[in-house]
């Protein structure tokens, strides 16, 4: 093969390659903010990578690998495309090693961290984590903890504010806040079509889900809401119609309220499915003429248990045990199949 020919294949090959996927490598620990992103060439901050991903050329898949570690943030992660918002291509944010990996730990699992104060004015001053700005986006694997910055009066770690773009997968985090100290006032703020969570786990979040606007093809499964000291999901705003959504092999308890509804009449298109939702204080509100009330309205429902014993595996004195804030033995629940796992590794 001729030197000539011999270069136009490898040029063939690294234009195939590309047009396949775009992947940069994140690593708290061993990266560096002015290497390429590459595996053996890590960046450092989740800021670089979502900078340098905005820059990719081609419609291709986009993926961001993140190694174990600590990732602190003071500013604010965009996830945009440099094309328009009808850009296709899935845009991944994932942990290195999934939950279900059987080289997993709960020490490789990335951690999210915001430092930062008040950065988001929409509607009133708060701080977000992650603002979605494009469709398609999948956050996968990863830990959000509160904001510990006593200037902020409001944390949302991910955040989509647009009424219009479509599909976000969130699937295997843990949102975990501690009231006192590093709260979440909502762990996913959410607006628009095609929004979808599964194998989640809401630990002390003052709100687990707040899903307003324009939501159609709303979904939310397999679980667990634990301690939400306001409501565990708001789904719906006032005076709008609801749209029809999926909820099902969830465990909510020890919350305030399950569900606020909006104070649209029409609630047929409520439906809760398979599910354990026990030892909460109420079960439904909406927005009164002037405060919340409590709601008395049944929706539909088909294997919804509203008795029972959730407990759940909590740190001890050996550390984090490998599957912390799932179902305890014992638990009522353990049939239904919520938590972070979406492969059960006995261990």
């Amino acid at each position: 093969m001729s030197k000539q020919l011999l270069s136009s294949v490898i040029l063939c090959l690294c234009l195939y390659t590309g047009a396949i996927a775009q992947t940069l490598y994140v690593d708290a620990v061993k990266g560096k903010d002015g290497a390429s992103g590459t595996l053996s060439e890590p960046l450092a901050s989740l800021q670089q990578a979502v900078t340098l991903a905005k820059a990719f050329t081609g419609k291709a898949t986009i993926t961001i690998k993140i190694s174990p570690g600590l990732y602190q943030s003071s500013g604010l992660l965009t996830i945009e495309s440099g094309y328009a918002a009808g850009d296709t291509a899935k845009y991944t944010l994932e942990a290195a090693v999934m939950p279900d990996d059987t080289s997993w730990n709960p020490g490789k699992m990335p951690v999210i961290s915001s430092i930062g104060t008040n950065n988001d004015k929409r509607y009133f001053n708060h701080c977000a984590g992650i603002i979605v700005a494009r469709p398609n986006v999948c956050i996968r694997g990863l830990k959000f903890t509160g904001n510990p910055n006593p200037a902020v009066a409001y944390y949302y770690p991910i955040v989509r504010d647009s009424l219009t773009l479509n599909n976000l997968e969130l699937s295997q985090c843990y949102f975990i806040g501690e009231r006192n100290s590093a709260p979440i006032q909502g762990a996913v703020y959410v607006e628009g079509p095609g929004i979808r969570v599964d194998h989640c786990i809401f630990y002390g979040c003052k709100n687990a889900v707040l899903a307003f606007e324009k939501m159609k093809g709303f979904s939310l499964t397999h679980s667990i809401i634990y301690g939400a000291y306001e409501c565990a999901v708001w789904y719906g705003w006032n005076g709008q119609p609801n749209e029809a959504f999926t909820f099902s092999d969830n465990i909510v308890s020890h919350c305030s309220y399950f569900w606020y509804a909006s104070n649209w009449p029409d609630r047929s298109v409520y439906r809760f499915d398979h599910s354990l939702i026990c030892e909460n204080g109420e079960y439904a509100q909406t927005s009164g003429k002037t405060a919340y009330e409590k709601l008395t309205v049944q929706f539909p429902e088909n294997d919804v248990r509203k008795t029972g014993t959730v407990k759940l595996v909590e740190v001890g004195i050996d550390g984090l045990p490998h599957d912390y804030l799932n179902l305890a033995p014992g638990s009522d629940g353990a049939d239904i199949g919520a938590g972070i796992f979406k492969v059960r590794i006995e261990h």
